[in-house]
């Protein structure tokens, strides 16, 4: 069963199962809103090291490296190519008081890939033991640095000689823990995650904190996740957005308590009302609403009219709009529905907005 306390280094975690990184999805409001439904801990969305060196101050710097006293603790991921940049990315961020540096060597983004970024390095272990040196020489001795992976680029034996070239390069380097998607880059989001590879890793390497991802949809598949593999961490990506009872819900089935009722109507209007107001204090009330509309396209997964409820959220633009969706879909109470499992082009959990959130 899951480790309690996690710790990440000297960074103590009190519950074992955390928001992953999430392009578009993992920002402030959002991150903030899962702890307070009980995710031991968060990671922003995955930062270009190019972006995070242009944008050092002002609106844009509050809104992408924003962390705060409710949000710790809290990685920040980051993207690159340019070791250099890499590492000075990482002193800005680790500036700005995020807990540890996560590097992604996961992304199966095909944009992504072709400009030699995320799991490109899956590819290419020497170019990614070197990123991981230079970051790992650049932070100070105690922020933890942390690594993102995906079980290989694809499935030939070479591609799995490689992720375990990396896997314990990185760990004599000084890496503190990683979480590992048991897909190939390849395979992106298609098929079913290997969970046998992340027991036959940890098997490997029962001495090394190793967090676990993919196809954890449920509280209870995530409980079969800890069970089955011995990981000591959980990484929920997809699973949680737009439903942040998820954690609530792993709580109670981890503890041994029955699963609460899926979240009623007025319920999600709660949630909905005060992701908004994250959202404006954030991003500001023009700028909420487009946010909010990406995230209400996802909360109206639990609606028991849910595609009447997208079909509204085509027409949303203003403060009003959103005051009249909750009137008219969220006035009167109703049972509402546990999320369902994402289809495989359902939310990219390593987003190609990444590429571009740099211009």
């Amino acid at each position: 069963m899951l480790q309690r306390p996690l710790k990440i280094g000297d960074v103590g975690i009190d519950f074992p199962a955390g928001l992953g990184a999430l392009a578009g999805y993992s920002d402030w409001p959002f991150r903030v809103l899962c702890r307070r439904f009980g995710a031991g801990f968060a990671v922003a969305e995955v930062l270009l090291d190019r972006f995070v060196m242009s944008v050092t101050k002002g609106s844009k710097a509050g809104r992408f490296i924003r962390v705060d006293d409710e949000d710790h603790p809290c990685g920040a991921q980051l993207m690159g190519d340019d070791p250099a940049l890499f590492a000075q990315a990482a002193q800005t961020l680790a500036a700005r008081g995020f807990d540890w540096i996560d590097l992604n060597f996961a992304c199966p983004v095909r944009k992504v890939l072709g400009k030699c970024r995320g799991g490109w390095f899956l590819g290419h272990p020497s170019e990614a033991l070197h990123v991981v040196a230079v970051v790992r020489d650049a932070l100070p001795p105690e922020m933890p640095l942390t690594l993102k992976l995906r079980r290989g680029l694809d499935d030939t034996q070479a591609a799995e000689e490689h992720f375990h070239r990396i896997v314990e390069g990185a760990w004599n380097l000084g890496v503190t823990a990683m979480t590992v998607h048991p897909r190939t880059v390849l395979q992106r989001y298609q098929g079913t995650a290997d969970w046998e590879f992340l027991a036959r890793l940890r098997f490997r390497r029962p001495d090394r904190v190793i967090l676990g991802s993919g196809d954890l949809h449920s509280p209870q598949l995530a409980c079969r996740m800890a069970e089955e593999t011995g990981v000591d961490g959980l990484w929920i990506a997809r699973g949680a957005v737009g439903y942040p009872w998820f954690f609530a819900e792993l709580r109670a089935v981890l503890d041994g308590r029955p699963l609460p009722p899926p979240p009623s109507i007025f319920e999600q209007r709660r949630v909905l009302e005060e992701h908004f107001s994250l959202a404006v204090a954030a991003y500001g009330p023009d700028r909420a609403v487009s946010v909010m509309r990406n995230f209400a396209f996802q909360y109206a997964k639990i609606h028991p009219q849910g595609e009447a409820v997208r079909q509204s959220l085509v027409q949303l633009k203003s403060r009003s709009d959103w005051d009249d969706l909750l009137r008219i879909w969220y006035g009167v109470d109703l049972p509402g529905l546990r999320k369902p499992p994402p289809i495989p082009s359902d939310i990219s959990c390593d987003s190609a907005k990444a590429a571009d959130v740099s211009g």
